[in-house]
Order: C-alpha cells, then structure tokens, then sequence
C-alpha cells in the first residue's frame, strides 16, 4: 500500500485541505488517528451542547456527526467503484440535503459514534483489501478526477477538519 499521501494531480484542489490535515504514515493509521480524535472531540458531549447550533441554519454536532458518517459512505463507495476500475463517472451529493433529511435529533451522541466506528471499520478493511496498483486508479466523481488512494486520506483528513470545527465552535 503506498503510504505516502497523494498528490495534488489524484484529487480536485477543494479536497487537498482535507489531505493535508489527515496524519499518519498509511491511509491505515490515517483513518485510526482520525476516528480517535473524533472519539475524544464529541465523547462526553451533554445532550443540550449536541443539539446546539452557534448560528442559524449551521448543523448541530449530531448533524456533523451524521455528515462524516454519510460521506465516508460515499467516498468509501467511489473508492471500490474506481478500485474495480469501474469507468462510469459518479454524481456528486448534496450534504446539507442529506443532512437536513436524517433526523439526528432523534439519536444520541453515542448512538452515532457507534455507527461511525462500524462505517470506519468497514472503510478500514476495503482500503486494506486494496492493492498498490488498485490505489492509484482514478475514477471521475462529481465531474473532478480523484485517485483511490485519495479517497482515502480525504476521508481521514475530513474527519480531523470537522473534529477542530467542533472544538472551536461548538465546545
């Protein structure tokens, strides 16, 4: 598995904050690292503050929570998609679509971390499935070229980028 991060021609530009942020010397300890600080950003957090939104029309942490959760899914799926060298170009999403239809206020905190951890774990054992050569395949997804290898360390770094959004304007 390279374990170097990728370079700035395997994912669109808007995407490199996020690949920067992500730590590790593997896409592995990248995703580890990431789900750990998450862990210790939100673990704890009172049921009022989870619901608490520091300006109008902003997410609580239960919608970041659920945020992180539904993209991994979809950069998870373009990861296997490209992997398989499956050639079809994928749409993009609309997060704060997804977001406003997921109903977080019905879930707790732990509730969702707990699927967090499942997602990551699943994430973890696709990329470790995936060989050299199948991590630098690119695919096309939501019209911008973006390599496997990528897919995963924007994952991780995702992660960590809401973890200090969190910290600073939520905790």
């Amino acid at each position: 598995m390279p374990s170097s991060k990728p370079g700035p021609d395997e994912a669109a530009s808007y995407y490199l904050n996020y690949i920067q942020r992500a730590d590790g010397v593997s896409i592995h300890h990248a995703l580890g690292h990431a789900s750990a600080l998450l862990h210790k950003t939100v673990e704890g957090v009172r049921a009022d503050k989870a619901e608490y939104r520091y300006a109008e029309g902003k997410w609580t942490i239960k919608d970041i929570l659920q945020h992180l959760i539904d993209s991994e899914r979809v950069f998870a799926y373009r990861a296997m998609r490209f992997a398989r060298q499956d050639g079809t170009e994928l749409p993009g999403f609309d997060e704060n679509e997804y977001v406003a239809s997921s109903s977080t206020e019905r879930r707790s905190v732990a509730d969702l971390l707990e699927e967090h951890d499942i997602v990551r774990s699943s994430t973890e054992k696709l990329f470790e499935s995936f060989s050299p050569d199948m991590l630098l395949r690119q695919g096309t997804a939501n019209g911008q070229n973006v390599s496997v290898r990528a897919l995963g360390w924007i994952i991780a770094g995702h992660a960590v980028h809401h973890a200090g959004v969190i910290r600073e304007r939520y905790l």
